[in-house]
């Protein structure tokens, strides 16, 4: 059963990505450690990351992205503090086992699991299904307060 408190307008609503590049329509389940969502997006015509009349399979890293941004937003304190913004640095160990997106009829079931965690860098491993069929996986590190780190390494000024 879907949550509908959590639905495409939530998700808008906490995670920067707005308009059509708002991807994911549900999140159907979550915990401290993993979040399972679904999307429809890819159906559409006017999907933003098409090209070439097509949604490449390497998109669903940026489905699974979406999902990680959403559980960051969950797991945030509730002190209206700014959340912390994470940036996807790396993805690694990745298969694509179907060369598009687009032509998939069903919905897409998103589920990114935390596997580490510290208090800047969140490894996750992404499964993106639809009807039961492996999409794409993979892992992906996000680091957390960028511009911060890059301070105190001195790269920004």
């Amino acid at each position: 059963m879907l949550n509908t408190q959590l639905n495409h307008a939530w998700i808008a609503a906490h995670i920067p990505h707005q308009y059509d590049m708002c991807l994911l329509d549900h999140v159907v389940s979550w915990d401290t450690l993993q979040i399972h969502c679904l999307a429809n997006s890819h159906k559409l015509a006017n999907n933003p990351l098409r090209s070439r009349d097509q949604l490449s399979c390497a998109c669903g890293i940026e489905y699974a992205a979406q999902a990680m941004a959403i559980h960051g937003a969950l797991l945030a304190p509730r002190d209206n503090a700014r959340p912390r913004a994470g940036f996807l640095i790396s993805v690694r160990g990745t298969t694509l086992h179907t060369p598009r997106l687009d032509d998939i009829c069903d919905d897409l079931d998103i589920v990114a699991t935390c596997i580490h965690s510290s208090a800047d860098n969140i490894l996750y491993q992404f499964t993106v299904h639809a009807a039961q069929q492996l999409l794409i996986d993979g892992r992906a590190a996000v680091i957390l307060n960028a511009e911060n780190q890059l301070q105190q390494a001195g790269t920004l000024t």
